[in-house]
Order: C-alpha cells, then structure tokens, then sequence
C-alpha cells in the first residue's frame, strides 16, 4: 500500500538506511573495487552508486506517495538558479571561512576530498553534481519534508530534513553549511512543490563549487 504521511522516527530510519548505503559503495571502492579494476575503479564506482541510489529510490517510491514532477514552472527555475548564486555567495564565500577557522581539522579532511576531485575529475562531476544532488532532493525534500509536512506540520518538516540532510555530510565543516542548505532549500520547495527546483539548485550550487574548486589545477 502506498503511504503519503510519514513519521519523524521513520524518516530518521530511512536516512540511516541511506546512509548505509554510501558506507557501503564506499567500502566496496576502497576494498574491492581499487584492487580489482586499478586502471577504471573510479567507473566501477560511479556504476555503483548510480544502481544502489536507484534501487533506493525504486523502494521508497514504491512504499510512499513521492511525486517528484509536479510544481515545475519557470519561475520556479528562476528560484532555484537564484537559490544555487545564493549559495556560492553566502556559504562559499561568507560563512564556509568561518566554519573552517572553527574546525580546523574538519578544513584537513575537506581537502583531503578535494584532492580525491581532482584526482578523477569527471566520475566526481557525474558523483557531486548530478547523481547526489537527485537522490538527496528526492529524499529530503520530496519524501522527508513533502510527507511530514502533512503529519507533523511546516516547521517540524522543515527542521528534521534540515537536520537529516546535513547529518549526511561527513565533515563538520559540511554538515554545518549543509543545514543551512537545507533550510533555504526547503523553503524553496514549500513554496514551489518541486522536486526538480529543489534539484535544480541543488545542482546548481554543487557545479559551481565544484567548478570553483577544480579550475586553478587545471589551469
């Protein structure tokens, strides 16, 4: 039976259930794929991910009510671009170099991902920009926020996807610029009901960091 409310507990379950994922093909990349396929482990990864996101997803819409179409119009892609300059401008540039002179050793582990960017430049576009992004917005903001929204009220929804999707962010540093991420995003999508501007922006931002990031080495 499809369901379209959904608890608090029973989102924090499914996140952890995510979560579990990305500990998985992590694993399986750092254990099995790097010593089988040492000249294209990073394809072999990506491959990964894309078909354990995919069956996450496939189970969660089967289960739950998730309309991931509806709400697109143009100005809510006008939003969503604004939301992904929004988040370069006051995350990336104001208050990610506060976060990093916070937590000085979260900013070590932070470049240690950069370098791994660098390292495998397109498998990471396709893994940061595209793949990520559509499984999160899908699940925090189309499951998370859309179904408790409707059992546990606006603000309620709005603070546990916040708090979820910055959780699923490793680094202090992350997790911090993630919540407020979360935040902005899930007013977008209050008030747009898009899944898709919520990808849009997500999207959005990811590339223009990660732009920003890869360019000055390959100069």
């Amino acid at each position: 039976m499809v369901q379209n409310t959904l608890k608090t507990s029973t989102a924090i379950l499914w996140t952890v259930a995510y979560f579990g994922i990305m500990v998985l093909y992590t694993f399986l990349d750092i254990a099995v794929w790097r010593k089988l396929f040492s000249g294209y482990s990073e394809w072999v990864n990506i491959i990964t991910i894309i078909i354990l996101g995919c069956g996450f997803i496939y189970v969660l819409m089967q289960k739950y009510k998730v309309d991931i179409l509806s709400g697109i119009t143009a100005s809510g892609i006008l939003g969503a671009v604004f939301c992904s300059v929004l988040f370069f401008m006051l995350l990336d540039n104001c208050l990610d170099p506060v976060f990093e002179s916070i937590f000085p050793q979260s900013e070590k582990d932070y470049q240690k991902t950069i370098q791994s960017l660098i390292n495998s430049p397109v498998t990471s576009l396709l893994h940061v920009c595209i793949i990520a992004p559509v499984i999160e917005e899908i699940l925090m903001r189309g499951f998370v926020l859309g179904l408790l929204e409707k059992s546990s009220g606006v603000i309620n929804a709005l603070l546990v996807s916040s708090l979820l999707f910055a959780i699923l962010h490793f680094n202090m540093v992350q997790t911090l610029s993630a919540f407020v991420c979360g935040i902005i995003l899930g007013l977008l999508y209050l008030k747009t009901k898009s899944v898709v501007c919520c990808i849009i922006a997500h999207c959005g931002y990811n590339l223009v960091s990660y732009i920003t990031v890869i360019y000055p080495y390959i100069k």
